[in-house]
């Protein structure tokens, strides 16, 4: 099965946008939750945005308004829009199907990816 592999992490300023991407070659994300997850060193990872596979969406009180998270099962990706970053949104931002959608926690379904660094500084 296929790795997940995160994309799009980076530098920008607080206020900025960012999009990150998840992908999976050769795995199939229909029928899956979908979340993605941050961690910051000294933390545990946790859930801070997930998507049904009916498009429902869930997300941490910190985030609302300001991330989205989509996917597109025709190209088994899926995808965070962070608008309107805060520095306290610094962390290395991962994805995988989750069993529980639970705000905060993690219930991975598959092996987790490298993850990709997002830094909002000035």
């Amino acid at each position: 099965q296929g790795q997940l592999v995160e994309s799009g992490g980076g530098l920008v300023q607080p206020g900025g946008s960012l999009r990150l991407s998840c992908a999976a070659p050769g795995r199939i994300f229909s029928g899956y939750n979908m979340g993605w997850y941050r961690q910051v060193p000294g933390q545990q990872r946790g859930l801070v945005a997930g998507i049904t596979n009916s498009d429902i969406t869930i997300y941490i009180d910190s985030v609302k308004g300001r991330f989205t998270i989509a996917r597109d099962n025709t190209k088994n990706m899926v995808y965070l829009q962070m608008d309107s970053l805060k520095p306290e949104d610094t962390a290395v931002y991962y994805c995988n199907a989750d069993g529980l959608l639970n705000l905060g926690s993690a219930y991975p379904l598959w092996n987790w990816g490298q993850g990709t660094q997002v830094t909002v500084s000035s």
